[in-house]
């Protein structure tokens, strides 16, 4: 079993080029064995819709670090395995604007897999929202909470794994450069 870096960004805007807020949890040898969060200061301005949605403001990233200051502690858990999302495209699109943003090489590329798109292959007439495959699976969420989507994001990713997904089939690379 591969191990994943299973992450869910949230963002202050609808240009969604800055993350306000990151949950990470690995998944390796079919459990979660290490969970991660931290808000983020964009260094941007919030809208109301984000706001609303997350719950988080400009008072809530007060003295939580950049991005850049950020990165520097989680990118060798980032670099630890294969990234994996709920719509991962639109979470490392989000991680590609802001490694650009802020002038930071990682890696031209990297290995992700996607649980809506596996999701979508392996349970066919079910909606792949993140909250209904919570409901379908029983699987506690504070929806748009990083923290708690990353985790609930991962136990998703395990019930298909245990349901006998074949892991090779579900990985795809993603070009940040």
């Amino acid at each position: 079993m591969y191990r994943y870096i299973v992450f869910d960004v949230e963002t202050p805007n609808r240009y969604n080029n800055r993350m306000s807020a990151i949950g990470i949890a690995v998944v390796e040898n079919g459990a979660v064995t290490e969970e991660f969060f931290s808000y983020v200061d964009p260094e941007t301005f919030f809208s109301r819709f984000n706001t609303e949605l997350t719950g988080i403001d400009k008072s809530t990233v007060a003295g939580a670090p950049n991005f850049p200051k950020l990165w520097e502690r989680i990118e060798p858990l980032m670099s630890s395995g294969i990234l994996a999302a709920h719509n991962a495209v639109f979470d490392l699109g989000v991680l590609k604007k802001c490694l650009q943003a802020y002038g930071i090489e990682w890696r031209p590329t990297v290995k992700y897999c996607c649980t809506v798109q596996m999701g979508r292959r392996l349970l066919k007439g079910v909606s792949h929202k993140l909250d209904s495959m919570c409901e379908y699976y029983k699987i506690p969420l504070d929806h748009h909470k990083a923290d708690s989507d990353s985790r609930a994001c991962a136990e998703i990713l395990l019930r298909y794994l245990k349901d006998g997904a074949e892991e090779k089939d579900h990985i795809r690379t993603f070009k940040l450069g």
